[in-house]
C-alpha cells in the first residue's frame, strides 16, 4: 500500500526536511503540503488522505485543535519543536510524535509503526507486515522480515544477522527497532540480542542456538522466554541445564 501524505507546517525549511525524507520512503506520496489547518480542511473533503505530518503551533488553528474538530481523520503523526503537548497529542491517537530537528531516523521509525499494523483507513483485515525499510550504507535498505536470524546490539548500532550471513550495521537501538517487529516473530531474550522464533534450532535455560550461533538468555527475560517454552511437552522435568 501507498499512503498519500499531507505536511501542515508554516515553517519552509520543516517542510522542505519532511518532504525529502517522504521521497526515501516508498511507501509513501506527497500529495500536498499547506501552511495552516484550515488548507488541509479543504483537502481533506476532496481526496484520499492516508497520513498528516502536522504542527502544532500555526496560525489561526492549532495542529492538536484541528484534529479534534476532525470527525474521521486520517493517522496523524506531530511535528513540533514544542514537548509540552505530547500528552495531549497522544490523547489524540497520534502515531507519533516527533521533535524538531527531525533525524530520518527518529522519523522512520514513525513511518515503520503504520507499516507494521498497517492500519490505515480503508483496510478492515490488516495484512502482515513483511519488510522493513532501514538506512544503511547511504541508502534505503529493504530488509524482509523471514531473511533475519537476530539482531544484536553493539553500542549505539544495531547489527541485524540474515541469512547466508548477510548482515547490516543500522544507527538505531535496539528497543526502537524492537517496536517495529511483530511479537509472534520475534522475541527479545537479552538486553543485546532480539532472535527470529523461527530461526532457533535448540534451546536451554540459559541460553538459545541459532544454528551454530549460542545467544545468551538474560535474568530479566526468562519470564517472555516462557511463552516459547510453554508448550514443550517432551522434559517432564522442565527445560534443560546447559
Amino acid at each position: 500500500m501507498v499512503y498519500k501524505c499531507i505536511i501542515v507546517d508554516d515553517e519552509p525549511p520543516a517542510v522542505k526536511v519532511l518532504s525529502n525524507f517522504i521521497k526515501q520512503v516508498p511507501q509513501l506520496e506527497l500529495s500536498a503540503t499547506c501552511k495552516n489547518a484550515f488548507e488541509v480542511l479543504n483537502i481533506l473533503h476532496e481526496k484520499r488522505v492516508d497520513l498528516l505530518f502536522l504542527d502544532i503551533h500555526m496560525p489561526k488553528l492549532f495542529g492538536t485543535e484541528l484534529l479534534r474538530s476532525l470527525i474521521h481523520p486520517p493517522k496523524v503523526i506531530f511535528t513540533t519543536a514544542h514537548k509540552e503537548y505530547a500528552h495531549e497529542a497522544f490523547e489524540l491517537d497520534a502515531v507519533d510524535y516527533l521533535l524538531k530537528p527531525i533525524s530520518f531516523e527518529r522519523f522512520l521509525k514513525a513511518i515503520n509503526k503504520i507499516i507494521t499494523v498497517n492500519n490505515s483507513p480503508g483496510f478492515e483485515v490488516p495484512v502482515p507486515v513483511s519488510f522493513l525499510y532501514f538506512r544503511a550504507e547511504r541508502k534505503m535498505i529493504k530488509i524482509l522480515l523471514k531473511e533475519i536470524r537476530y539482531i544484536e546490539s553493539y553500542r549505539d548500532y544495531i547489527i541485524i544477522h540474515l541469512k547466508e550471513s548477510r548482515e547490516f550495521k543500522i544507527k538505531l537501538p535496539l528497543n526502537h527497532v524492537e517496536k517495529m517487529l511483530p511479537p509472534n516473530r520475534f522475541l527479545r531474550i537479552h538486553r543485546s540480542f532480539i532472535v527470529a522464533i523461527d530461526k532457533i534450532t535448540a534451546f536451554t535455560k540459559s541460553d538459545v542456538e541459532i544454528g551454530t550461533i549460542e545467544l545468551p538468555i538474560g535474568k530479566s527475560f526468562t519470564t517472555a522466554f516462557g511463552k516459547l517454552t510453554s508448550n514443550t511437552t517432551d522434559f517432564p522435568d522442565g527445560i534443560p541445564e546447559r
